[in-house]
C-alpha cells in the first residue's frame, strides 16, 4: 500500500465536508436529479451565491437566473460538483499548523489560476469553462495537503527553498513524494475526471507529459501551464514581472493572441480575480494593467550592476598619468583595466578585448585621441563604446570638434579624481542601458522566431486532421476548388474519389472508439500509401475520405481506386490481442461539362459511393453522364 493510499484510508487528505460532501455523494448516484442537488445547495447560502454568480457570468448568454435550480441547469451537474468541492476546500483551509506555509498567498495564487483557466477555456473551447475554473482552483492542492500532513517537515522544506530550486524535486528528496502526486490523489477522490487529472499532474512541466501534439490532453496541459504563469505574474514582485510578461507574450502567440488581445485577456483575469477574492475572502490586491506591466522599465537595484565583467581601456602616453588612471579606475570598478600608449596601439587592443568604456588622452604621438576616436567610430564594433576624453584644451571650438569626432564626455587636465568618478557613473549607466537594450533585442528576436514557428504550427493544425494526419475537410475542399478552377482554365480533367470504411460503426460498437481511431489511422495510411504522387487526400469527416485526382480520366482513376481498395482489404490491423480486417467502398465521378460547380462533382461521387455501399460494399462504382457502373468486389 502506497503512502497516499494509507493517508486516504486514514482520512488525512484534504476533502470536502458538509454540503459539498453531500453534493458529491448525491451526484454519484445514477438516479441523482437536479431538484435533489438544488435542495442540498440551498442549505448553504454562501455556496448558492457563488454558483449564482458563475451562472450569471459573461460565460453564459441569456437572461440572468435567480433560482438555484436554473443555475445548476445552466452550469451542469459535473461543474456544480467540482465547484462545490473546490469552494469547500478554500473555506476549510484558510489557515493551518504549518507556520512556513503562506495560506493566503496559496489561495490567492490558486484563485488566479482558476479565473485564468475559466477565461482560457472560453477562448479555446477545449473544455467547459466552469469545470476548468474548479480544476484551476485545485491544481496545486497537493501543496496544501503536504503542509497539512507534514507541517513540521514541510515547513522546514519551505524555509530552505530558494528561487532556483525545483519544489517538486526538493519534496521528493525530503518526503519521497511531491505535491503533484497528492494533487492527483485529491482530485481523483473529489470525482474530477481523469481527462483533467492527468493534465493537472504534468502542468508544471508540460513537455514531460508525452501527450500527442494537438490532442485535447496536450492543449489542456499547456493551458494549465499558461494559467500558472498568469497566476505567477499576478503575485510576482514588480522586479520579477518583466521576465514573466515576455514568456506570456510567447504563450499568447501560441494560441493566436497578439499583444492587445493578450492584454485584454489578462486585464479581465485580474478584474475577475479581485471580484472572486472578495467573495471567497481570499486576498486579491488591485494590479496594474498588462500594458503598464509590458512598458514598465526594468527596476534598478541600487548600484549599477552588469551581467558581464566591465572592460575599460585607458589610452595615455605618459607613464605616470597612465599608472594613476589604472589605479583610480581599478578602485572605482574593481575590474581589470587595459591600457595602450597611443591611438594606433589602442585600436589593436580595442579590437581584441572590446571594451565598453574608453578613457583616452587627446595629445599623443603616432595617433592622437581625436584620430583614434574617429577611427573607432568608423568601425561597426566601435560605435557603441563610451569614450571619455582627457584634455588640457578648454577652447570651445576644439571641444566641439572632439564631440563631432565621437567623444561622449570629457575631463580636463590636470586630472580631477572626483570629476572622473562622476563621469564614470554616467558611463556605467550608459553601459547598463546598452546591455539591457541588447538583452531585450535578443529576447524580441527569439520571441519573433518562436512566434513564427508557432504560427506555422497553428496553420498546420488548422489544415490538418489530427487523428489521421491527412488534410481536413476545410483544407481539402480548398484543394478541390483550386483543381476545379485549374481545370476550367486549362481544360484538364479532374476526378473525385469518395471513400467510406465499410461497417465502421460495428467496429466502434464492438471494440470501442479507441480501437476505432486505430482503424481510421491505419486505413488512412493505406489510402495515402497506395495513392499516386499527384493525388490530394483529405478526410471528409467520420469514416469518409476524398481523393482529388488531378488531370486524370475515369479509367485511370478506377484502376487506382481498385488498387487502393485491395490494399485496405488486405490490411491486418492488430490492437492488443485483437486482429481486425475491414474494407472500403469507393465512388468515382469526373468533371463534366454540365456540372455547374465543384459541389456537383462531390455530389456525383457521393451518389456513386451510395451505389457501392448498397451494391454489397467492398467495391468501386463510378458515375458517367448520370449513369452508374460498378465493379466487382474482387480486385481488378
Amino acid at each position: 500500500m502506497t503512502k497516499i493510499e494509507q493517508l486516504r484510508l486514514n482520512g488525512q487528505l484534504p476533502s470536502p465536508k458538509g454540503v459539498a460532501l453531500a453534493i458529491v455523494e448525491v451526484s454519484r448516484r445514477d438516479d441523482a436529479s437536479v431538484d435533489e442537488i438544488s435542495r442540498v445547495v440551498q442549505t448553504d447560502p454562501a455556496l448558492a451565491g457563488r454558483l449564482l454568480r458563475l451562472a450569471n457570468s459573461a460565460t453564459y448568454a441569456g437572461r440572468p437566473v435567480a433560482a438555484i435550480r436554473d443555475a445548476i441547469m445552466r452550469l451542469g451537474l459535473a461543474a456544480v460538483r467540482q465547484l462545490a468541492v473546490s469552494f469547500s476546500l478554500v473555506d476549510q483551509n484558510q489557515s493551518g499548523a504549518c507556520t512556513a506555509f503562506d495560506y493566503p498567498q496559496f489561495w490567492a495564487h490558486s484563485l488566479m489560476m482558476a479565473v485564468a483557466m475559466q477565461e482560457l477555456g472560453k477562448l479555446t473551447r477545449v473544455a467547459a469553462p466552469d469545470e476548468l475554473f474548479a480544476c484551476g482552483l485545485m491544481a496545486r492542492i497537493g501543496c496544501l495537503a503536504l503542509s497539512t500532513i507534514y507541517p513540521v517537515e514541510y515547513g522546514g522544506l519551505l524555509k530552505q527553498l530558494t528561487p532556483k530550486d525545483n519544489l517538486a524535486q526538493l519534496e521528493r528528496q525530503i518526503l519521497q513524494t511531491d505535491h503533484n502526486e497528492f494533487t492527483s490523489a485529491v482530485l481523483t477522490d473529489c470525482g474530477i475526471p481523469k481527462a483533467f487529472v492527468e493534465p493537472v499532474y504534468y502542468h508544471e512541466v508540460p513537455e514531460a507529459s508525452g501527450f500527442s501534439e494537438g490532442s485535447r490532453p496536450y492543449q489542456l496541459v499547456h493551458l494549465f501551464y499558461h494559467a500558472k504563469r498568469l497566476a505567477d505574474l499576478g503575485l510576482a514582485q514588480p522586479s520579477d514581472r518583466n521576465a514573466i510578461v515576455s514568456e506570456l507574450m510567447l504563450l499568447g502567440g501560441k494560441i493566436g493572441l497578439d499583444a492587445e488581445d493578450l492584454g485584454n485577456l489578462v486585464d479581465r483575469i485580474f478584474t475577475s480575480w479581485h471580484e472572486w477574492g472578495k467573495l471567497l475572502q481570499v486576498p486579491s490586491g488591485v494590479l496594474p494593467t498588462f500594458s503598464k506591466m509590458m512598458t514598465a522599465p526594468a527596476p534598478a537595484s541600487g548600484e549599477e550592476s552588469l551581467s558581464t565583467a566591465l572592460r575599460v581601456l585607458v589610452v595615455e602616453d605618459d607613464p605616470s598619468s597612465r599608472t594613476l588612471l589604472e589605479g583610480v579606475l581599478g578602485s572605482i570598478l574593481g575590474q581589470k583595466v587595459y591600457s595602450a600608449v597611443n591611438g594606433q596601439e589602442a585600436l589593436a587592443v580595442a579590437l581584441e578585448v572590446m571594451p565598453q568604456i574608453v578613457v583616452t588622452d587627446w595629445l599623443m604621438p603616432v595617433m592622437d585621441g581625436i584620430e583614434f576616436c574617429r577611427a573607432l567610430r568608423a568601425t561597426e564594433w566601435g560605435q557603441s563604446m563610451y569614450v571619455i576624453m582627457l584634455t588640457s584644451i578648454d577652447a570651445e571650438e576644439e571641444i566641439i570638434d572632439a564631440f563631432d569626432a565621437g567623444v561622449d564626455d570629457f575631463v580636463t587636465k590636470p586630472l580631477n579624481v572626483r570629476a572622473l568618478r562622476a563621469r564614470m557613473r554616467a558611463a556605467l549607466h550608459y553601459v547598463k542601458l546598452l546591455e539591457n537594450w541588447e538583452r531585450d533585442r535578443l529576447q524580441l528576436k527569439q520571441f519573433a522566431a518562436e512566434l513564427a514557428i508557432s504560427n506555422r504550427k497553428l496553420e498546420h493544425f488548422a489544415h490538418t486532421d489530427l487523428l489521421t494526419g491527412l488534410q481536413n475537410r476545410r483544407a481539402g475542399m480548398s484543394t478541390l476548388d483550386q483543381a476545379w478552377s485549374a481545370a476550367n482554365r486549362s481544360g484538364q480533367l479532374v476526378t473525385g474519389m469518395m471513400i467510406d470504411i465499410d461497417r465502421f460503426k460495428s467496429v466502434n460498437d464492438s471494440y470501442g472508439h479507441a480501437v476505432g481511431d486505430v482503424v481510421l489511422k491505419e486505413v488512412a495510411a493505406a489510402i495515402r500509401d497506395s495513392a499516386r504522387k499527384d493525388d490530394s487526400i483529405f478526410r471528409m469527416g467520420g469514416e469518409e475520405f476524398f481523393v482529388v485526382c488531378h488531370n486524370t480520366d475515369l479509367k485511370s482513376t478506377f484502376h487506382a481506386a481498385e488498387r487502393m481498395r485491395f490494399k485496405v482489404k488486405n490490411l491486418r490491423i492488430k490492437v492488443g490481442e485483437t486482429e481486425i480486417q475491414t474494407s472500403i467502398s469507393i465512388g468515382l465521378a469526373c468533371k463534366e461539362s454540365d456540372m455547374p460547380d465543384v459541389d456537383a462533382l462531390v455530389k456525383a461521387a457521393d451518389q456513386a459511393l451510395y451505389a457501392a455501399k448498397h451494391g454489397g460494399r467492398d467495391r468501386t462504382c463510378l458515375i458517367v453522364e448520370g449513369k452508374l457502373r460498378c465493379g466487382q468486389s474482387e480486385p481488378a
